[in-house]
């Protein structure tokens, strides 16, 4: 397997960036780590190795990358403001510094596959929410939706724009819309233990999906299904098999 680390100093992030990429071609899957997770988590905690034969294959290129959530949505000792507005700020470095990148690695724009477990889904459900024309499609694993479970009441711009089970129910824009239903969107969760929040989110996410008229697989996995790795290794490659059998 082909496999390369590549960090630059982030002029949006004002500090280093750093990622790994595995594979020499295929369909590019953008992978957001955990809560506050780093580039190397994805391999460390042996998700790689799950879908080794479609990286070798040359089926997909994986970009990973780490997180900013430290900085925001973690970070409850700040005003949330100060964390949404840093927020926007890795929103800004996902879209001018991460996409340019993979389009570099893939000689040209095509679309890209996000990916997350916990919040990680919900960066990758919300960034293929607000950008349908360069994310099209999303598998997310065991996510929250709402940041309601971050900043509490506070709502301000940033918080609504961010907040898929806020903004999306009143979205009626059809530019939108129309590739929302064109997309693909495989959500799932488990409900075992620690999924509980996750779940409900998932559900509320799933009924928003289907008043809005967009065909998403929001699945449900059994009760001894937990909010962990074991588990997420097996759903992956699962709804990335589909996935890509669709295509």
């Amino acid at each position: 397997m082909q496999v390369e680390y590549h960090a630059w100093e982030s002029p949006i992030l004002g500090r280093k960036s750093e990622m790994k990429v595995y594979g020499h071609w295929g369909r590019p899957i953008l992978v957001f780590p955990c809560a506050g997770g780093n580039y190397f988590e994805f391999e460390d905690f042996g998700m790689v190795e799950t879908i080794q034969h479609y990286i070798d294959s040359g089926a997909v290129k994986v970009f990973t990358i780490g997180s900013l959530d430290g900085e925001t949505l973690l970070a409850s000792h700040r005003p949330a403001g100060d964390r949404m507005r840093r927020h926007e700020d890795f929103h800004r470095y996902l879209m001018e510094e991460v996409v340019p990148f993979i389009y570099h690695q893939m000689d040209g724009a095509i679309p890209i596959t996000v990916f997350g477990c916990s919040l990680g889904a919900y960066h990758a459900v919300n960034f293929a929410l607000r950008h349908p024309d360069m994310f099209t499609s999303v598998i997310a694993l065991s996510g929250v939706y709402s940041l309601s479970h971050f900043v509490g009441a506070y709502m301000d711009d940033n918080v609504y724009f961010n907040s898929p089970l806020d903004y999306l129910p009143r979205l009626e824009d059809p530019w939108f819309l129309e590739r929302y239903r064109r997309n693909d969107f495989l959500i799932c969760c488990g409900q075992g233990a620690w999924e509980n929040e996750c779940l409900a989110d998932t559900r509320a996410l799933g009924n928003v999906f289907a008043n809005k008229d967009i065909s998403a697989w929001v699945d449900f996995w059994g009760y001894d299904v937990n909010h962990d790795w074991p588990w997420w290794r097996k759903q992956f490659p699962h709804f990335l098999g589909h996935l890509l059998e669709k295509r």
